[in-house]
């Protein structure tokens, strides 16, 4: 009888823990994140629809912030998942491809008719066919040469940024031009292109500096935020024009490591959090 009551009482035990580890608030945190994301980014087309268009650019800065932390997060507390690598494409979806896509069709795009919503639409698709690609990625066993070190085509939440680009450099150097229909709708269809491509752009999710360098990048953290408190949409602009700038840099040696054959670096893998 004894015997019995310790047998019960330690499975009792066992089911505690596994119940306790399920609802572990660790594993809560990352997909909190990737929702506080999708409302920012959703958030955003509110103000666009009251015409606030630099609290909207704003709160989608917001939710790239929190796209950018939540897979981070999920690896340091060990909670990445699949759940959380679904819910963050979907979330990706609507932040990243819906939400850009409406601003810039209230900003300028609603005068130029069928064209400038046609370009609305492709890009929003590029970008479901993007992280629908990604998602099923996930899964493979033999990931794309130096897949580490680089993205396939332009990220989400990075063709977001380039997408608002105009209305970003509105705020520096006035609309009279910037609101353009002709490009508007080809920086939409570029970027898109460039979603779906696979042109190789760095990323920053392995990124190492040595002991030398680590005082210095603080002191650079410090000037840039500076800087972005200063002259907010000078800094946003200059930014996102050396992310555009680094596309053809990225090529450049992509193809210099394939060449000379670079080994990956030795990291962990490619995780579902490590975003699209």
């Amino acid at each position: 009888m004894a015997q019995l009551i310790l047998i019960v009482g330690t499975s009792m035990a066992r089911f505690r823990r596994r119940r306790v580890t399920a609802l572990s608030i660790n594993r809560m945190i990352p997909n909190a994140l990737t929702l506080l994301a999708l409302c920012s980014g959703l958030t955003a087309v509110r103000f666009a629809l009251q015409g606030r268009w630099e609290v909207a650019v704003v709160a989608l800065l917001v939710a790239m912030l929190l796209d950018g932390l939540d897979g981070r997060i999920a690896r340091l507390m060990g909670s990445t998942s699949e759940l959380g690598a679904q819910l963050d494409s979907l979330s990706d979806v609507i932040a990243f491809g819906v939400a850009p896509a409406v601003m810039i069709y209230l900003w300028t795009l609603s005068d130029a008719g069928g064209i400038g919503w046609a370009a609305c639409l492709v890009y929003t698709a590029c970008c479901a066919l993007r992280l629908a690609r990604f998602n099923t990625a996930l899964g493979e066993d033999n990931p794309a040469p130096l897949a580490s070190r680089y993205f396939v085509g332009v990220p989400a939440p990075a063709a977001a940024g380039l997408a608002l680009l105009p209305i970003m450099l509105s705020f520096v150097l006035g609309d009279s031009w910037l609101r353009s229909d002709a490009l508007n709708s080809l920086t939409l269809l570029a970027v898109a292109i460039l979603m779906i491509s696979r042109v190789p752009t760095f990323s920053a999710k392995r990124l190492k500096l040595r002991a030398p360098l680590r005082l210095v990048a603080l002191v650079g953290l410090v000037l840039f935020t500076a800087l972005l408190i200063s002259e907010t949409w000078i800094t946003v602009s200059l930014v996102t024009l050396a992310y555009l700038a680094s596309i053809p840099a990225a090529v450049v040696q992509h193809r210099r490591e394939l060449r000379d054959g670079a080994p990956e670096t030795p990291d962990e893998p490619v995780l579902p959090q490590d975003g699209p």
